[in-house]
């Protein structure tokens, strides 16, 4: 079932146009990448799916109801994790809590109850009686996502959830986000860390100029700009090595050797890296370096959008 569809979407301000007539569809159980350079529409998108925008043309579903015909429905099986701390200085980690929960109707001892999940999903169970102000930012990152999440929404948004928190804490997040998704929630994520979404998502869209420009499996999005992959063999002699006949190997596009290096293109889906090393141990090729310059989901980005995912 899918828990999220965008049907031609549109929001304009004023003469310009932020989101350009996009649909798009999130199934449950997804950890959802959403990538796009600054100005590409995508925070525009995700206050809309959140219920902080409204859009000119199109409509959004959340579990098959209309989000604005159904807006308290959509927004109790939603949580957000905002990129800038939605949290208060003064208030204690279980107040800041507790204060959010409340904003979904929960009262007495099941909000109580609420507050304690998470806050112990979050590891911070210790500190509830502490003041954020006090915390670390990797802490303060932790309690915004408990804001977000006492209420049990089935969809959750994290914007840029890892962003100026130490390696540590990142880790911890990263983990957090993977039981969330085991326990059944489906969770869209953005970050400007491709690492992260490379990392953790199973599906991934690239917006663009207010404009889903690719959607797809980190593999399938690969596959739109490359079928080919390049190995770099660094070896101590070449010369007993045939370019020739590892041409002829299954797979392999072109083969050239630079000074002591050895650079083959071949077939991304073909494995033929043993066959090559057997054929240079075969031939007493003693080999100083190897290195599989597989295209990433940062080449798929800066070939589809012409910039850096932080521009």
């Amino acid at each position: 079932m899918n828990i999220l569809e965008i049907k031609n979407l549109t929001k304009k301000f004023a003469d310009f146009i932020a989101v350009d007539n996009i649909s798009l569809s999130i199934r449950e159980g997804e950890i959802f990448g959403f990538l796009g350079p600054n100005g590409a529409g995508k925070s525009t998108t995700i206050n809309m799916i959140a219920g902080l925008l409204r859009s000119n043309e199109g409509e959004i579903n959340i579990l098959g109801k209309n989000s604005v015909k159904n807006s308290r429905f959509a927004k109790m099986n939603i949580g957000v994790v905002p990129q800038d701390l939605a949290i208060y200085e003064d208030l204690t980690a279980f107040e800041n809590v507790k204060f959010f929960a409340g904003l979904y109707g929960l009262r007495g001892s099941e909000l109580a109850e609420r507050v304690h999940e998470a806050l112990e999903f979050v590891g911070l169970s210790d500190k509830k009686k502490e003041y954020p102000k006090n915390f670390s930012g990797g802490m303060k990152r932790r309690l915004n996502i408990a804001c977000a999440i006492a209420h049990r929404p089935k969809l959750i948004i994290m914007d840029e959830p890892t962003v100026g928190i130490d390696p540590q804490s990142r880790n911890y997040i990263l983990q957090s986000i993977r039981n969330l998704n085991d326990m059944g929630c489906t969770i869209i994520y953005t970050s400007h860390y491709m690492e992260e979404v490379e990392e953790i998502c199973t599906r991934i869209a690239i917006m663009d100029h207010g404009k889903v420009i690719a959607e797809g499996t980190k593999e399938q999005l690969i596959a739109i700009i490359t079928n080919a992959k390049d190995v770099w063999i660094e070896v101590k002699s070449n010369e007993k090595i045939d370019t020739n006949q590892i041409k002829e190997f299954n797979g392999v596009k072109s083969v050239k050797m630079e000074e002591n290096v050895l650079k083959i293109n071949s077939e991304i889906e073909v494995n033929n890296l043993n066959t090559i090393l057997q054929y240079l141990m075969n031939h007493h090729i003693e080999i100083s370096s190897l290195e599989e310059k597989a295209p990433n989901l940062e080449t798929v980005f800066l070939t589809l959008t012409g910039r850096n995912l932080r521009d």
